[in-house]
């Protein structure tokens, strides 16, 4: 149990509350309409995942971006004549993520209130600012935290930068959350420590390899609410 106190940064997505079930089901939903005489849903989304490498680098996250690649997804594999109705209706698909409910992850609220007593939280998201401040305004998890920052991407560049905007302390600085692209190897780059909480439903594109480095700390635990056993 770490009993000084800590600078606790926290993802949001997949770490507070569910989000990429709902790009999954939409996703379902596409394929569906796509209904594709020989490819299976596997290769429809290698090649959902490939624009989306690309265009995640030029356009960042959110709903809105998914509905673009969506829409490219389908101009490519698309078997009939395509008409303004049939992008209206793939659009549709992903516009109707920002309509499910903010589900939290089992304990996290509990979990927050038992933190923030202890430790300064800091939530640091990615994405779309619109659409990740509404997430975090329904979620009703936003009086835990001392300070929100919400970035277009997650990089050792953008820790530092938060790390000196809020003049933590790196050592006793932790990054928590579900992505090894974003949160953890970012901030073990960075010179933080790290707490690894994995998720069934990860993004594909947030999956890597877990880089340790010496001199930061790293844990993996198997759910939000067993960091009260930590700190």
């Amino acid at each position: 149990m770490i009993t000084e106190r800590q600078f606790l940064i926290v993802d949001a997505d997949d770490t507070l509350w569910e989000n990429n079930i709902y790009f999954e089901r939409a996703f379902d939903d596409f394929v569906d309409f796509l209904d594709h005489s020989t490819l299976i849903p596997t290769q429809v989304r290698d090649v959902l995942d490939e624009i989306e490498a690309v265009n995640a680098r030029i356009h960042g996250y959110g709903s809105k971006n998914f509905g673009r690649n969506l829409v490219e997804t389908y101009r490519h594999l698309s078997e009939r004549s395509i008409a303004e109705s049939d992008v209206e209706r793939v659009i549709s698909f992903a516009e109707r993520i920002l309509d499910e409910p903010i589900e939290l992850i089992a304990d996290v609220e509990e979990t927050l209130a038992y933190l923030a007593a202890r430790h300064d939280l800091t939530l640091f998201t990615k994405g779309h600012p619109d659409e990740q401040r509404m997430k975090v305004d329904r979620s009703g998890l936003g009086s835990y935290f001392a300070h929100t920052a919400i970035v277009k991407e997650k990089d050792a560049a953008s820790y530092r930068a938060l790390v000196e905007e809020r003049r933590m302390e790196p050592s006793r600085t932790w990054m928590i959350g579900n992505s090894p692209k974003s949160d953890v190897n970012p901030a073990l780059e960075a010179g933080l420590n790290a707490v690894f909480i994995p998720h069934a439903h990860t993004w594909v594109l947030e999956k890597q390899e877990i880089r340790p480095r010496a001199g930061v700390r790293l844990m993996e635990l198997g759910s939000f609410g067993e960091l009260r056993s930590h700190f």
